[in-house]
């Protein structure tokens, strides 16, 4: 059963304020290892910027307040070296945004900057990086070529491997498809439920049907608030309340 695991990450009354504007009130909900866990609701309901707090990227916004507590692991975040927090907990953005590199490089950077100078080793973690990242069948024979000729949905799944490349304990997904085609969205939901067997994922999607596709466990967020929170599939088949039911059958959003 998911809930007889300890969590990753418990988020305990947790309320983010940018000025005067609440973003997030009181949430409360633990997310555990090796999941996928998917968080849904219409756009400004606070989504994007609970993820930017769990790695602390929303300290980088002066007008960012918080009260409450996120625990790593049973540490609060706050207590942990910022550059090391980023590194257990990565992000990938909606849009992919390659290094203007070649792709090898791209996922070599992050090793090389924490030290790796080996080229046998680099040349391992780049290829090890892009199969979890379903990338090297594709890519294998021209790894010297800048990243920005490739598509969008393999520059996605280049920026993927160029996170795994450091590896991560938590990586985080903002709106990872929102404007990729159906190929190669499948293609990324694919990776998804790879790579949760190794790390624990964190979906936010506006895409009601890819939540249901790919998360273990699902919560609705709507205006700051968390409405409701449950295995996916209770969730999309007998939802509690009524908003819940309303957004994901398109009523609303």
């Amino acid at each position: 059963m998911v809930g007889a695991k300890a969590p990753k990450f418990s988020i305990q009354d947790f309320t983010i304020h940018f000025g005067n504007v609440a973003a997030l009130k009181n949430l409360t909900l633990d997310i555990f290892c090796n999941e996928i866990f998917t968080i849904i609701g219409p756009a400004n309901s606070g989504k994007s910027s609970l993820l930017q707090s769990l790695n602390r990227l929303n300290d980088l916004n002066a007008a960012y307040r918080k009260s409450g507590k996120i625990l790593l692991d049973g540490t609060n975040i706050d207590e942990l070296e910022v550059e090391s927090l980023r590194k257990r907990v990565s992000i990938v953005f909606a849009l992919p945004f390659p290094l203007p590199l070649s792709i090898f490089d791209n996922i070599a950077y992050g090793p090389r900057m924490h030290g790796i100078k080996n080229k046998a080793k680099l040349a391992g973690i780049v290829e090890n990086s892009l199969r979890e990242s379903y990338l090297w069948d594709e890519v294998k024979d021209r790894l010297h070529i800048p990243a920005m000729n490739l598509s969008g949905g393999q520059q996605q799944r280049l920026c993927i491997a160029r996170i795994l490349a450091v590896e991560p304990e938590v990586i985080m997904f903002d709106e990872p498809t929102s404007g990729l085609d159906p190929i190669s969205t499948a293609r990324v939901e694919e990776t998804l439920r790879v790579l949760k067997e190794r790390y624990t994922i964190i979906l936010v999607t506006n895409n009601v049907a890819q939540a249901a596709r790919v998360g273990d466990r699902t919560a609705f967020v709507l205006m700051g608030e968390l409405v409701e929170l449950n295995e996916t599939k209770r969730l999309f088949t007998t939802a509690v309340d009524k908003r819940t039911d309303d957004y994901i059958t398109g009523k609303f959003g």
